[in-house]
């Protein structure tokens, strides 16, 4: 391992012992015993609120909103690219066109990270003994704390990803799940312990496990390849012959995006929806995990959250462009528009079985463990977030080992 390489570990590892300590620190004016007790009882009204707003955090601490704000604001702020010329010109200015980006994405996290710690706050308000001094000066400094942690956290990211090693938001979101598979598996066994599970059962459990993180790596490593042939040209005084090569597409062209942004969004709707009709309203219960309505309405937000996204990060007509320039075209296909419109039907159909893929997986762990009662805490979300984290650190390991 060289000096640059190790340096880089340390800073990420430093980084990432820095989020953890942060989800520990308590947040100003909460009584953490009357939280705990309230998050173990049934886990309803406002506590099902935060733990949707939160990635399920347990604890009421500066990161307790995490990261997912930013990821949001970011991916919002690529989708607009669709929509602004302006905008999409922008973006693809080099280093100050990514700088700006990002500052957009700063300025919409700050603002999303603040509607949601004031409702976190106004939730908090309403429920007996969380709160030791409610009132206007609890609520301020509610929004402030969280807000800060949150743009803490990106900010860290940024520097995990430019000076450290691997990509910054995955990393935070892969040391949370990591943590928290201690528990996970605690939690499993004790609810086996509990109800008496025959081993068959066990073992259905783990097989279950073992074929969908199977599963899981296979669709992030599979590729779609589509032929391509470039033509001949002259090489100094020498004539190159015609070459074949091939336009790679990932199976799962949206990553693990999608299953972040619906969440976001749908914890977005229980707070307005909670706002308007009541945390204890039958809307409520009705989006609440494991309801019909819940898993109906995720299954839709990821679909339409992998489409856009992909339309977001991949443009038919510039990828025709290059190919045109480069003097290449696809097998079979005309080159210009003919090749645009082909990539746009291949993307979109890619993207459409990776939007059911990823709901499939995030989905899974809520319909075994709710209507066929096999516990499989670890899963969904975690699951994605673990394997494509995995991946990409071993394929930059790779890149900056040193050659022999």
């Amino acid at each position: 391992m060289t000096s640059d390489l190790a340096g880089r570990v340390a800073l990420t590892i430093g980084a990432l012992l820095l989020v953890r300590l942060g989800t520990w620190i308590p947040l100003p004016g909460v009584n953490p015993e009357a939280w705990e007790i309230l998050t173990r009882s049934q886990g309803g009204g406002v506590a099902a609120m935060f733990g949707a707003s939160s990635s399920g955090a347990k604890r009421l601490a500066l990161f307790a909103l995490g990261i997912l704000p930013y990821v949001s604001a970011a991916v919002l702020v690529q989708l607009a690219t669709i929509f602004s010329r302006r905008l999409r010109a922008r973006a693809r200015d080099g280093a100050q066109g990514r700088a700006a980006t990002v500052r957009y994405a700063l300025y919409l996290t700050a603002l999303l990270t603040a509607l949601q710690a004031w409702g976190v706050a106004n939730g908090l308000e309403h429920v007996s003994g969380v709160v030791t001094a409610p009132g206007a000066l609890f609520i301020v400094s509610t929004v402030i704390t969280l807000t800060g942690g949150t743009l803490f956290l990106a900010w860290l990211a940024e520097q995990i990803t430019v000076r450290g090693i691997g990509n910054g938001i995955a990393l935070i979101l892969f040391a949370g799940v990591v943590t928290d598979i201690p528990a996970s598996i605690a939690s499993a066994l004790e609810v086996l312990r509990q109800t008496w599970t025959p081993s068959g059962k066990i073992i259905v459990v783990l097989v279950i496990v073992i074929v969908v993180t199977a599963a899981v790596v296979a669709m992030e490593l599979a590729r779609r390849r589509l032929p391509v042939r470039y033509a001949a040209r002259a090489v100094g005084a020498r004539m190159r012959d015609e070459r074949e090569s091939h336009l790679s597409i990932k199976l799962n062209p949206a990553g693990i995006v999608p299953v972040l942004l619906a969440p976001f969004v749908m914890s977005i709707l229980v707070m307005v929806v909670g706002f308007v009709a009541g945390f204890e309203s039958s809307l409520v219960m009705q989006l609440r995990p494991a309801g019909p309505t819940h898993l109906i309405l995720s299954v839709i937000l990821i679909v339409i959250c992998a489409l856009f996204y992909t339309a977001s990060v991949f443009d038919p007509e510039e990828s025709a462009e290059n190919l045109k320039r480069l003097s290449g075209r696809l097998a079979d296909v005309e080159p210009g528009e003919p090749t645009a419109a082909y990539l746009d039907h291949v993307v979109s159909r890619t993207a459409l079985v990776g939007g059911l893929y990823l709901a499939f997986v995030c989905l899974l762990p809520e319909i075994l463990l709710f209507y066929a009662h096999l516990p499989l805490y670890f899963g969904g979300i975690g699951l994605l977030i673990v394997v494509c984290t995995i991946i990409d650190l071993a394929t930059e390991f790779r890149a900056r080992r040193p050659r022999l």
